[in-house]
């Protein structure tokens, strides 16, 4: 199993990623320096609890959110880091953006049966 620095640091990655930021831009929002961001991304240092607040409030995301998945029990619990993924492109629509996807997801389905 990998190092908990090095998947705490993919999980930060991914979330920004799915934002489409830069470590420039995390890093602003979270008032670190980029290069800071780059070595929590790639494992280099251990990310303290406040760094980890820090970016997730960056982020808009919890720490739960960012957290999960990264134990082998957790990923045991029925959730994927896709679903996970979903959620977090979901979690900026409104609700009636929701519901629409949500219908299109059931059509989808229904074309697969």
């Amino acid at each position: 199993m990998a190092e908990l620095s090095q998947l705490v640091g993919n999980r930060i990655r991914e979330f920004r990623k799915m934002q489409h930021l830069s470590q420039e831009e995390l890093a602003e929002k979270c008032g670190m320096h980029r290069a800071h961001i780059g070595q929590l991304e790639r494992g280099e240092k251990n990310a303290s609890l406040v760094s980890i607040q820090s970016i997730c409030r960056g982020l808009h995301i919890t720490m739960d959110e960012l957290l999960y998945g990264i134990m082998a029990d957790d990923t045991a619990a029925g959730r994927s880091r896709v679903t996970d993924q979903v959620d977090q492109l979901l979690k900026g629509l409104d609700e009636a953006d929701q519901l629409a996807i949500y219908h299109m997801i059931v059509e989808v389905l229904k074309l697969k049966s």
